[in-house]
């Protein structure tokens, strides 16, 4: 069984950054893709970056220029980088991954727990 534990979330203030982790533990061959989704009061989940198996990575509108999305194939981990927050980036980020997990190496994907995000002054 695979989990993914979510680390990094808080309280900033606007212009800040933080940076958010999605670590995953149990038995993986290999990551092979990876997303940034967010949920704030109201509103419906939407996806905030995400990347394939290549380099090409994809951002909301929202958020291009001020987040990336990267990788540590090495930790299973995957991060999101946040700059220049806005308080409408207020949210509950969740890190969304799909494997290839043992024994044949079939797609699963999995979700973390979700980490509060709030940028208020």
């Amino acid at each position: 069984q695979v989990q993914l534990v979510e680390s990094g979330g808080g309280l900033v203030q606007p212009g800040g950054s933080l940076r958010l982790s999605c670590a995953a533990s149990g038995s993986i061959f290999s990551m092979y893709a990876m997303m940034w989704h967010r949920q704030a009061p109201g509103k419906q989940r939407e996806l905030v970056a995400s990347q394939g198996t290549g380099i090409t990575t994809n951002y909301a509108d929202s958020v291009k220029g001020r987040f990336t999305i990267s990788r540590d194939n090495a930790k299973n981990t995957v991060y999101l980088q946040m700059n220049s927050l806005k308080p409408e980036d207020t949210a509950v980020y969740y890190c969304n991954v799909v494997f290839r997990v043992p024994p044949g190496g079939d797609l699963r994907a999995y979700w973390g727990q979700g980490t509060q995000v709030t940028v208020s002054s």
